[in-house]
């Protein structure tokens, strides 16, 4: 099963370390966000990876076709140029980084990876700013009982992000962003049928808007309620702060 990761906003809200580098390769404890996210999927077995690229694509592209010698020992031969990776315990990982345009919004991304994922009946898909301790093969579990078209991975946060309001299992409501509220929010991680893309119309579509209060009205969107450790990189704060629960051994995301 592939596994979307939207890499490829702005990040203008964490400007001091993403005029230099698109956000999901700001780095926690020295590698960058998305390899975290990666490997927590990996954990769970899912280790082809479709990276939604557009700002500042090259840095992406680089990281990886550099992957094997960053993250090995290197001998060079400065006389001959010659150079020796030596193995290491390298991940057993497919990546596809496709730029998916600068602008593109959310849905838009996901709606010009279609011919990327039309031989996949579902797939994943989460933001490349979020680390969770999400049980992921739980969730496919539970995304594949209820027979919807998609799933939400919904956490408690505060009144700055989005809130969902629940009948059961069912999403009734979508909020984008209201200013004074509390309750389930939108934590990324979802599971999805191919189908959501008919939901999106262009590059100009927000996946959390329309989409999303579309599936939501017809009944076939689903809340998956996580419990655990969720935390996003939107802001300098953030990002210290997940830095800082790496650096002491305290990173519930660590899973691997």
């Amino acid at each position: 099963m592939k596994v979307v990761i939207l890499a490829g906003g702005l990040g203008s809200r964490l400007s001091e370390e993403t005029t230099l580098r698109p956000k999901p390769m700001v780095e926690i404890g020295g590698k960058p966000v998305l390899w975290h996210i990666m490997n927590i999927y990996a954990a769970h077995g899912f280790t082809e990876f479709i990276v939604a690229a557009g700002y500042k694509a090259e840095f992406i592209k680089e990281y990886f076709l550099n992957f094997y010698a960053i993250n090995n020992d290197l001998s060079i031969d400065l006389a001959t140029g010659a150079t020796t990776i030596h193995d290491g315990n390298q991940p057993n990982w497919k990546v596809h980084i496709v730029d998916t345009g600068l602008y593109t919004q959310t849905g838009g991304r996901i709606k010009r990876l279609k011919p990327w994922l039309d031989k996949e009946e579902t797939f994943m898909l989460t933001y490349g700013d979020g680390l969770a301790d999400v049980d992921l093969k739980t969730l496919l579990e539970f995304h594949c009982s209820h027979g919807k078209l998609a799933t939400v991975t919904t956490v408690r946060s505060p009144a700055r992000f989005g809130r969902i309001t629940f009948s059961g299992d069912m999403v009734v409501e979508f909020h984008e962003k209201p200013q004074h509220s509390e309750g389930w929010i939108n934590g990324g991680f979802f599971v999805l049928n191919r189908r959501v893309t008919d939901y999106i119309e262009d590059d100009e579509t927000i996946l959390e808007r329309d989409p999303v209060e579309r599936l939501a009205h017809d009944e076939q969107l689903v809340g998956y309620h996580h419990k655990g450790f969720w935390s996003c990189m939107d802001t300098l704060k953030e990002k210290n702060f997940l830095e800082e629960m790496w650096n002491t051994g305290n990173a519930p995301w660590k899973i691997w």
